[in-house]
Protein backbone atom coordinates (compact mmCIF):
# COMPACT_ATOMS: atom_id res chain seq x y z
CA UNK A 1 0.00 0.00 0.00
CA UNK A 2 1.51 3.26 -0.69
CA UNK A 3 1.90 6.42 1.50
CA UNK A 4 -1.11 7.96 -0.26
CA UNK A 5 -3.16 5.16 -0.05
CA UNK A 6 -2.19 4.26 3.54
CA UNK A 7 -2.96 8.35 4.41
CA UNK A 8 -6.82 7.95 2.30
CA UNK A 9 -7.60 4.95 4.62
CA UNK A 10 -6.73 6.19 7.58
CA UNK A 11 -8.51 9.73 6.90
CA UNK A 12 -11.53 7.53 6.18
CA UNK A 13 -11.63 5.75 9.65
CA UNK A 14 -10.92 9.17 11.44
CA UNK A 15 -14.00 10.64 9.39
CA UNK A 16 -16.08 7.46 10.06
CA UNK A 17 -16.02 8.12 13.70
CA UNK A 18 -16.93 11.81 13.70
CA UNK A 19 -19.84 10.65 10.97
CA UNK A 20 -21.26 8.56 13.57
CA UNK A 21 -20.86 10.44 16.67
CA UNK A 22 -24.64 11.26 16.76
CA UNK A 23 -26.77 8.36 17.58
CA UNK A 24 -29.11 9.40 15.32
CA UNK A 25 -26.58 8.74 12.72
CA UNK A 26 -25.56 5.53 13.90
CA UNK A 27 -29.75 4.48 14.33
CA UNK A 28 -29.67 5.44 10.00
CA UNK A 29 -26.81 3.58 9.82
CA UNK A 30 -25.12 6.15 7.89
CA UNK A 31 -21.74 5.05 6.75
CA UNK A 32 -19.15 7.44 4.89
CA UNK A 33 -18.53 6.82 1.54
CA UNK A 34 -15.76 9.62 0.14
CA UNK A 35 -14.19 12.37 1.84
CA UNK A 36 -11.76 14.69 0.30
CA UNK A 37 -12.01 18.85 1.06
CA UNK A 38 -13.78 19.87 -1.85
CA UNK A 39 -16.78 17.09 -1.59
CA UNK A 40 -17.82 14.78 1.24
CA UNK A 41 -20.54 11.66 0.57
CA UNK A 42 -22.45 9.77 3.22
CA UNK A 43 -23.97 6.66 2.04
CA UNK A 44 -27.23 4.92 4.05
CA UNK A 45 -27.74 1.35 3.58
CA UNK A 46 -31.44 -0.30 2.37
CA UNK A 47 -33.15 -1.34 5.60
CA UNK A 48 -37.01 -2.20 6.34
CA UNK A 49 -36.94 0.08 9.32
CA UNK A 50 -36.21 3.42 7.23
CA UNK A 51 -39.25 2.37 4.84
CA UNK A 52 -41.74 5.37 5.29
CA UNK A 53 -44.46 3.48 2.74
CA UNK A 54 -44.37 -0.41 3.26
CA UNK A 55 -46.80 -0.82 -0.09
CA UNK A 56 -43.96 0.49 -2.17
CA UNK A 57 -40.47 0.20 0.15
CA UNK A 58 -40.15 3.66 -0.68
CA UNK A 59 -37.55 5.13 2.29
CA UNK A 60 -39.26 7.73 4.79
CA UNK A 61 -38.17 11.15 3.57
CA UNK A 62 -36.84 12.05 6.84
CA UNK A 63 -34.11 9.99 5.90
CA UNK A 64 -32.56 11.92 3.18
CA UNK A 65 -33.13 14.78 4.86
CA UNK A 66 -30.83 13.35 7.98
CA UNK A 67 -28.56 11.89 5.28
CA UNK A 68 -28.33 15.10 3.47
CA UNK A 69 -27.72 17.00 7.23
CA UNK A 70 -24.96 14.96 8.49
CA UNK A 71 -23.05 15.42 5.46
CA UNK A 72 -23.36 18.85 5.76
CA UNK A 73 -22.12 18.84 9.08
CA UNK A 74 -18.94 16.77 7.99
CA UNK A 75 -18.31 19.28 4.74
CA UNK A 76 -18.02 22.11 6.89
CA UNK A 77 -16.17 20.08 9.42
CA UNK A 78 -13.48 18.71 6.98
CA UNK A 79 -12.91 22.29 5.65
CA UNK A 80 -12.24 23.77 8.99
CA UNK A 81 -10.19 20.45 9.85
CA UNK A 82 -11.57 20.61 13.54
CA UNK A 83 -15.16 20.50 15.61
CA UNK A 84 -17.31 23.24 15.87
CA UNK A 85 -20.36 23.44 17.76
CA UNK A 86 -23.13 24.42 15.22
CA UNK A 87 -26.18 24.14 14.36
CA UNK A 88 -28.70 23.99 11.38
CA UNK A 89 -29.89 27.45 10.81
CA UNK A 90 -31.70 27.19 7.33
CA UNK A 91 -32.27 23.97 5.56
CA UNK A 92 -33.93 23.74 1.85
CA UNK A 93 -34.74 20.04 0.08
CA UNK A 94 -36.08 19.90 -3.38
CA UNK A 95 -37.42 16.39 -3.47
CA UNK A 96 -37.61 15.36 -7.21
CA UNK A 97 -38.11 11.93 -7.20
CA UNK A 98 -38.75 8.94 -5.11
CA UNK A 99 -35.90 7.06 -3.82
CA UNK A 100 -35.50 3.26 -5.55
CA UNK A 101 -37.04 1.08 -2.98
CA UNK A 102 -33.86 -1.11 -1.69
CA UNK A 103 -31.07 0.58 -3.19
CA UNK A 104 -28.40 2.77 -0.99
CA UNK A 105 -29.09 6.46 -1.09
CA UNK A 106 -25.67 8.86 -1.18
CA UNK A 107 -25.61 12.35 0.51
CA UNK A 108 -22.97 14.47 -1.28
CA UNK A 109 -22.03 17.79 -0.08
CA UNK A 110 -19.72 20.51 -0.62
CA UNK A 111 -18.89 23.76 2.12
CA UNK A 112 -18.37 26.52 -0.76
CA UNK A 113 -18.42 29.91 1.68
CA UNK A 114 -16.98 29.89 5.23
CA UNK A 115 -17.77 32.73 7.52
CA UNK A 116 -16.85 33.51 11.19
CA UNK A 117 -20.26 32.92 11.89
CA UNK A 118 -21.81 30.91 9.27
CA UNK A 119 -20.92 28.47 6.83
CA UNK A 120 -23.20 27.63 3.37
CA UNK A 121 -23.30 24.69 2.13
CA UNK A 122 -25.14 22.50 -1.14
CA UNK A 123 -25.32 18.93 -2.32
CA UNK A 124 -28.04 16.25 -3.33
CA UNK A 125 -29.17 12.95 -2.81
CA UNK A 126 -28.20 10.19 -5.59
CA UNK A 127 -28.59 6.78 -6.10
CA UNK A 128 -25.99 6.04 -8.96
CA UNK A 129 -24.75 9.98 -9.84
CA UNK A 130 -25.00 13.46 -8.38
CA UNK A 131 -26.41 13.72 -12.13
CA UNK A 132 -29.70 12.38 -11.68
CA UNK A 133 -30.59 12.95 -8.26
CA UNK A 134 -33.17 12.09 -5.71
CA UNK A 135 -33.08 15.47 -4.19
CA UNK A 136 -30.69 18.95 -4.17
CA UNK A 137 -30.49 20.80 -1.39
CA UNK A 138 -29.07 23.86 0.11
CA UNK A 139 -28.35 24.78 3.64
CA UNK A 140 -26.69 27.54 6.42
CA UNK A 141 -25.02 26.44 9.62
CA UNK A 142 -24.42 28.87 12.48
CA UNK A 143 -21.62 28.40 14.59
CA UNK A 144 -22.27 28.46 17.88
CA UNK A 145 -20.58 28.45 21.75
CA UNK A 146 -19.10 26.16 22.65
CA UNK A 147 -15.26 24.84 22.28
CA UNK A 148 -13.47 23.84 19.24
CA UNK A 149 -12.22 20.60 19.43
CA UNK A 150 -9.40 19.37 17.79
CA UNK A 151 -9.97 16.32 15.39
CA UNK A 152 -7.63 14.00 17.71
CA UNK A 153 -9.50 15.02 20.88
CA UNK A 154 -12.40 14.21 19.69
CA UNK A 155 -11.33 10.60 18.67
CA UNK A 156 -9.69 10.28 21.57
CA UNK A 157 -12.71 10.93 23.20
CA UNK A 158 -15.07 8.33 21.56
CA UNK A 159 -12.33 5.88 21.72
CA UNK A 160 -13.28 6.21 25.70
CA UNK A 161 -16.84 6.39 25.39
CA UNK A 162 -17.13 3.87 23.58
CA UNK A 163 -17.32 -0.27 24.84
Amino acid sequence: MSNEDAGRVKRMRMWQQITTISPYSRELGLRLHEVEPEWCVIKVLPDARLVGNPQTGVVHGGVVTALLDSCYGLAIFVRLDKLRPMATLDLRIDYLKAAAPGREIFGGAVCYKLGHELAFVRGCAYHETPDDPIATSSAIFMFTGGPVIALNDALSALQENRP
